[in-house]
């Protein structure tokens, strides 16, 4: 008999229709005459608690401290222990020959699994392999099991997803418990409480220490005024208007009236500068002109799409992720917990695929116009070379696409639904479209060496914007109306700038001062603080700077969402239902300051994303997991004694 887990029930189906045998319902499994397939319900094993070592170590006490256990105690969560019973006797059963662990292809859904295999003692005799797919459609499912290779060659994963868990384990206890026995009491008093506990975690709280961080610098930003001089100037053809800019034979360079390069720090100086410039010749003196080409963006990988979906449909992170592992499980979309945004060359070699499936079964009109113009235009489906195709930034999983398949369960959607599964269509569509293209023409006009910079800007081809309509923020309606004013003032520009030669003399039609404004950074919503964690504490809002960028984040793509979560359930912070926006409660800023003067390291994103990385280079090999737990351990006691000196 062969043995079949999966992550979950419905999975379980999934992969009882594809291997079509008659399989009897038993119940929490299912069997046939050559297979068997259960399931776990999530985390079927936890790691114990300290007092399940010891009663006395229930008590918090500096006595009992650092908790350090030699070996890893491990329990069966008692609301599951039905489930686990079942699988258990399944694993042990004695004319088991294979068993196919077919648990969520990630990190945590291996150790999951592993931690069943750990408690549960599989009859030894029964080789153990792994499936490791990208989607649940029937080919991949198939492939999945088919190629599925020996349990030891996901060794190295399993390593990581225990230590990423024993991490969370020492971190959070030894120093939840010390800094409640520490400073539990003063922050009750200052709450008007009895009693106080304090959660730290690994990760959670470097992420309450961007927010609060970024909070305080809201908090005590001061506005500062200055001054912009913008020129009209005109010939024969028209008018045009371009921005003043100091520059090195500029009589303001290194001027202390100066505020930055463009602006003034008083009016008065700003207009008299000006009453200098009333009558003096303006020439033409550089004329640039070029076309730009804008290619489509990357794919979605998770942290893009919760992005995303929290800037359109204003939902949490996890809600996106629990919504796209849905139209995963209904083999609508490949695998959602990736952080990579492009395709394997083994997969865009098959994509024709991907576009066939939607072509003939997606029903959608807008989605149906996007092929039919690649069709009739006869846009490339090789992508091979283009930068949509990269094996050495696919760690796991390839980007989320539509897989073209599974489209029966498209109308059973709802609303919300029905948009994300489009959103990440349309952005699958948009990598075969040509380049967006723009005329841009930049002139310098100059006044006795004060230089005057003007810009014109138009799209001539949409390509891909055909597709990505580009979204306005809907929260700014302010920062809309400048980009509108912005974009229309640089095509009106065009015209004119075009007719312009060098060294032509221009008519100055007037000087206008144009007051602006430092503005304060913006509070994170929960999407960009998911980029924001990806991006190890730095938000990158220009997004071929962020792929550039993009190394090891604070957490991984599955568990950032949960971090995010666990933050406002815990009530350090709260999350606007309308708008998303993040701030720090009164208790998530008092457990800032107690941490930040305790072990402020904590709050530093760049640690917390170096013991990311660290994980990341024991599931690929290139340390021993000894290292990193020696390295735990040393981090552990060192912090330790030291907050116990400063007591």
């Amino acid at each position: 008999m062969k043995l079949i887990i999966t992550e979950k029930p419905s999975v379980a189906r999934e992969f009882a229709k594809v291997l079509k045998v008659n399989m009897q319902n038993k119940g929490s499994y299912l069997e046939s005459d050559e297979w068997i397939i259960t399931w776990c319900v999530g985390h079927l094993v936890t790691m114990s608690y300290p007092e399940k070592y010891d009663e006395k170590l229930k008590r918090w006490s500096l006595d009992t401290l650092p908790f350090m256990p030699q070996e890893y105690k491990y329990e069966v969560i008692e609301r599951v222990q039905n489930q686990f019973n079942v699988v258990q006797k399944l694993l042990q059963r004695e004319d088991l020959t294979e068993i196919y662990n077919a648990g969520d292809s990630g990190r945590e859904g291996e150790y999951i699994q592993r931690l069943v295999f750990m408690m549960a003692k599989p009859n030894p005799k029964a080789k153990i392999k792994r499936v490791w797919i990208d989607s649940q459609t029937e080919e991949e499912i198939l492939r999945g099991i088919k190629e599925a290779k020996d349990s030891s060659e996901y060794d190295s994963i399993s390593d990581s997803a225990y230590l990423r868990a024993k991490e969370d384990y020492l971190i959070g206890i030894n120093f939840s418990r010390l800094l409640s026995i520490i400073y539990g009491r003063r922050l009750a008093k200052s709450m008007n409480q009895d009693y106080f506990s304090i959660s730290v975690g690994r990760v959670m709280t470097c992420v309450l220490g961007m927010i609060v961080s970024r909070e305080r610098e809201i908090r005590n930003f001061v506005k500062t005024k200055y001054y912009k001089i913008i020129g009209t100037f005109a010939n024969s053809k028209g008018n045009f208007t371009a921005e003043w800019k100091v520059n090195e034979k500029s009589k303001m360079y290194d001027s202390n009236e100066l505020y930055n390069e463009s602006g003034f720090k008083k009016e008065e100086d700003a207009k008299k500068f000006i009453a200098d410039l009333a009558g003096k010749e303006a020439v033409v003196s550089e004329i640039k002109k070029s076309k730009q080409k804008e290619n489509a963006p990357l794919l979605f990988n998770l942290a893009e799409i919760q992005n995303e979906c929290t800037k359109r449909f204003k939902i949490k992170p996890d809600e996106t992720l629990e919504i796209i592992q849905e139209l995963y499980e209904k083999k609508l979309v490949t695998y959602p917990r990736t952080d990579a945004r492009v395709l394997s060359t083994a997969v865009a070699k098959e994509i024709g695929k991907n576009l066939n499936g939607l072509a003939k079964n997606f029903k959608d009109e807008e989605i149906q116009g996007f092929i039919k113009k690649m069709v009739e235009e006869k846009y490339s489906t090789n992508l091979t070379k283009t930068k949509y195709v990269n094996d050495k930034k696919i760690t796991d999983h390839y980007a989320i696409i539509p897989t073209g398949q599974g489209l029966e369960n498209y109308n059973n959607l709802n609303e919300l639904k029905k948009n994300i599964y489009k959103l990440i269509v349309k952005r699958f569509l948009a990598i075969f479209y040509p380049p967006a293209e723009f005329n841009k023409v930049n002139v310098t006009v100059n006044i006795e060496n004060e230089t005057f910079y003007g810009t014109g800007k138009v799209c001539v081809k949409r390509g891909y914007l055909d597709v990505l309509k580009p979204e306005k923020n809907l929260d700014n309606k302010a920062n809309n109306q400048e980009i509108d004013d912005q974009i229309k003032n640089e095509e009106e520009n065009l015209d004119i700038l075009n007719t312009l030669k060098k060294n032509e003399k221009l008519e100055t039609e007037n000087f206008e001062l144009k007051d602006a404004e430092t503005s304060p950074p913006s509070r994170y919503n929960s999407g960009n603080l998911v980029i924001a964690m990806e991006g190890a504490g730095k938000l990158i809002e220009d997004e071929e700077l962020r792929e550039q960028l993009r190394g090891a984040g604070i957490g991984t793509s599955a568990t950032r969402g949960e971090i995010i979560k666990k933050l406002e359930r815990i009530e350090y912070i709260a999350i606007n239902n309308k708008t998303q926006i993040v701030t720090p409660t009164e208790k998530g800023e008092k457990i800032y300051d107690i941490v930040n003067q305790a072990m402020p390291d904590m709050l530093n994103p760049k640690l917390t994303a170096s013991w990311e990385k660290g994980l990341d280079m024991v599931a690929k090999k290139d340390i021993e997991p000894q290292i990193f737990m020696d390295k735990l351990e040393n981090y552990v006691r060192s912090k330790f004694d030291k907050l116990v000196v400063k007591m």
